[in-house]
């Protein structure tokens, strides 16, 4: 008997599951790789892909049906810049340091929810002050024990002894896994990004410039030269991944690039060498230009500390028409917000932005969604509402192509073909 319950119990678990199919009526649908609207589409979905996308037409009887036939419907929006697993920018610079890594990651389950409603069905988390808490989020999303979006992660900061990627708090020193990442010399970098592939890390996140939110660091300081960020990637191409640069000064921008990294994050202070190597060496640039304001305005209120605001200041115009110059020289841009030091869910305040500062409805779009799925290597599975893709999808009442912030306020979300909101 006991040996027919085995049989029995081993046949169950490799038998597939029922295929669920789903039908979703789109009123409009965009397709930011091809750039067109489409009225009146069916979208049928298999478990958890997108099967075909045609004209509307009825359902076979029975069919479960997601009646979206009054709304904009576009892919699931796509963040490459966020800090979910992390306690957020405060008045207090050692509150990373105040909350156990326990609390942190349960914080960024609470946040990956939020950012999930809101729209973002992907995203790039960057880096945690907490080695490897962005690791235990992703896999506790992947293993369907929190909810949340698909996530790549940095792991830790690779970062110079009292760099940008650190608490600084004079008088006092940090625990390890505040200081995973520290590292000053080329083999030094090598040994940490090795050790942080082996933590789990999706891709490295080097600190190469000066932070605006850390104290003791200047944005414009190179904290990590170009033989340093060479050695990081490097090892990453020997993984099979890439290293993304947190750079806001000019030389510091340059020097990643010529580095070889991936991406450039923040870009602040990039002139017109930075801009025109970027678009030679096919550099993304991934620009949080809403957050200054969010900066400037709250963190006044809030009593954040003078360092920050100061730092903020200078480098928030200047990141602005740095941006508007990168637009209209063809640079290849990414959606990236630095959600974190804002509430997290107010991830599409950006898009304004970046229309203000010289893209079009479209092209804002498509660097939340096509471009961004392009930059992380998703752009088979995300980025699209087509056949083979993930069904990762959001309805918006009115027209982003009209008014681009009707994205901050979506009225439905799908992942993987479930409804989250």
């Amino acid at each position: 008997m006991k040996w027919m319950l085995a049989a029995m119990a081993a046949l169950i678990a490799v038998a597939p599951a029922e295929a669920r199919t789903v039908y979703v009526h789109a009123g409009r649908l965009i397709d930011p790789a091809t750039a067109q609207v489409l009225s009146d589409r069916m979208i049928r979905i298999e478990d958890d892909k997108v099967a075909e996308v045609a004209p509307w037409k009825t359902p076979p009887a029975g069919a479960e049906i997601v009646d979206w036939s009054r709304y904009t419907v576009l892919p699931g929006l796509i963040d490459l810049h966020t800090h979910l697993a992390d306690v957020g920018d405060s008045s207090d610079p050692l509150l990373p340091y105040k909350t156990s890594p326990a609390a942190t990651a349960l914080l960024g389950a609470s946040h990956a929810l939020t950012t999930l409603r809101a729209g973002f069905t992907t995203v790039r988390d960057v880096g945690t002050y907490r080695a490897f808490t962005d690791v235990a989020l992703r896999d506790a999303i992947n293993q369907g024990l929190v909810p949340g979006p698909r996530m790549l992660v940095a792991g830790a900061y690779i970062t110079r002894p009292g760099g940008g990627g650190e608490v600084n708090v004079k008088g006092m020193t940090m625990p390890e896994d505040m200081r995973f990442g520290e590292a000053s010399t080329p083999a030094e970098v090598r040994d940490k990004a090795e050790r942080i592939f082996a933590g789990g890390a999706d891709f490295l996140k080097l600190i190469a410039t000066g932070a605006v939110l850390a104290i003791g660091t200047e944005p414009g300081q190179i904290e990590l030269d170009e033989a340093a960020v060479r050695a990081a990637v490097e090892v990453a191409k020997a993984h099979g991944s890439y290293a993304t640069a947190h750079a806001h000064g000019a030389e510091g921008i340059k020097a990643a690039i010529r580095g070889g990294v991936h991406s450039i994050e923040h870009a602040s202070l990039i002139d017109d060498e930075g801009i025109a190597l970027a678009k030679i060496r096919g550099v993304w640039l991934v620009m949080d230009i809403y957050n200054g304001d969010y900066i400037a305005e709250e963190g006044r209120k809030q009593g954040w500390p003078a360092e920050y605001l100061r730092k903020n200041d200078e480098t928030t115009e200047a990141q602005r028409q740095g941006f508007a110059k990168a637009v209209k020289a063809g640079v290849k841009i990414g959606y990236g917000t630095d959600a974190g030091v804002y509430p997290h869910g107010l991830n599409a305040r950006q898009f304004a932005y970046m229309v203000r500062y010289g893209m079009t409805p479209m092209q804002a779009i498509q660097s939340a969604t096509t471009s961004a799925a392009e930059l992380i290597g998703w752009q088979d599975k995300v980025g699209r509402v087509a056949p083979g893709f993930f069904a990762d999808i959001v309805a918006v009442e009115g027209d982003p192509l009209s008014d681009i912030r009707v994205l901050e306020h979506v009225s439905a979300v799908m992942k993987g073909g479930q409804l989250v909101r």
